[in-house]
């Protein structure tokens, strides 16, 4: 079985390592610079429990090099896709699964939202141009619930976590979806298969869309957030807000803020994602985490003051610090 992984990152990284072990897969990457070079030359490379997983990779910087796959895994940072989904067909024919691994909100999520209105979401489908790249049919969500940095190019420690959520765009069961839970299983992933994968989506962006923002503002971890009780009390209410939301798009939330934020106080001192980014001078995830979900309150007019507050001090934040560029 051939795969490809479309952005070797934290995540991206982790799941390639993971996916190498297995002798029937031949597991390459879409890469670039250091990146391209590291995995050429070491291959997959993952810390983890104490060892190191080594395993080939066949890296190239162009998806012709690498022509057709069984099994493509997106795990872009959202600011790249627009220009990087475009050049992935020679990746990608009618039986080729697309498997989007990103935070956030991916840019197939609000496709019925988006014929209905015939108005794509720029957050994350500017123009209607991501859709356009990848076919809609080839698509399978992901969910990923772990905790994993990349030391160095080509290099990922996994820190937490293994667990992943797969399913199909439409809801419901599939043959397909089942057979990609049980692939990532054997390779060491709790994975599982859900019929409602947006619910799921909703559900890790409901969790994470204040920790990552807070802690990008103010450099905090997720501890330091959470000590601080107006700064608990406040993203209670960004999450309130995004919950009520949830209600009218079928992803409703059935957990209250402050269990998830005990959740999260037991994870300790980490870095979130976008914190990790404003550290390495990269841009941040804004539009996929908040940027859509203040768009989705102004389609469906629903009042939203502490996301738009949260929203609007991120933006602004990111922007002088050269780190956003609106959609």
């Amino acid at each position: 079985m051939k795969i490809c992984i479309v952005g070797v990152g934290a995540i991206g990284g982790f799941i390639g390592a993971r996916l190498a072990t297995n002798s029937h897969f031949t597991v390459s990457a879409l890469a670039r610079g250091e990146s391209l070079e590291a995995l050429n030359k070491y291959g997959w490379r993952l810390e983890q429990g104490g060892e190191v997983i080594q395993r080939p990779c066949i890296a190239a910087k162009s998806a012709e090099e690498l022509g057709v796959q069984d099994i493509v895994f997106i795990a872009l940072k959202t600011p790249a896709l627009a220009q990087v989904l475009p050049t992935l067909a020679p990746l990608i024919n009618e039986k080729t699964l697309v498997v989007s691994a990103m935070n956030g909100i991916p840019w197939w999520f609000f496709r019925d939202l988006e014929k209905q209105s015939g108005q794509a979401f720029q957050s994350v489908n500017p123009d209607g141009k991501n859709s356009l790249a990848i076919p809609y049919e080839n698509i399978i969500g992901l969910v990923v619930h772990a905790a994993a940095i990349r030391k160095e190019p080509g290099v990922i420690q996994h820190k937490a976590g293994d667990k992943l959520i797969i399913g199909e765009p439409s809801g419901g069961q599939s043959e397909r979806a089942e057979m990609l839970t049980n692939l990532l299983s054997e390779v060491g992933f709790d994975a599982k298969h859900s019929d409602n994968i947006r619910a799921e989506i909703w559900f890790k962006l409901w969790g994470n869309m204040t920790t990552n923002p807070v802690s990008a503002i103010t450099g905090a971890t997720a501890d330091k957030i959470l000590q601080d009780p107006l700064v608990r009390k406040y993203c209670s209410a960004v999450m309130n807000e995004a919950a009520i939301i949830g209600e009218q798009i079928d992803c409703k939330i059935s957990e209250d803020p402050e269990t998830r934020h005990i959740g999260t106080e037991k994870l300790g001192a980490f870095k979130t994602s976008m914190l990790q980014d404003v550290e390495n001078n990269r841009a941040i995830e804004l539009d996929s985490i908040l940027g859509i979900v203040y768009e989705l309150t102004q389609r469906l007019e629903i009042e939203s003051p502490h996301i738009e507050s949260l929203f609007g001090l991120t933006r602004l934040f990111a922007t002088t610090k050269g780190l956003y560029k609106k959609a």
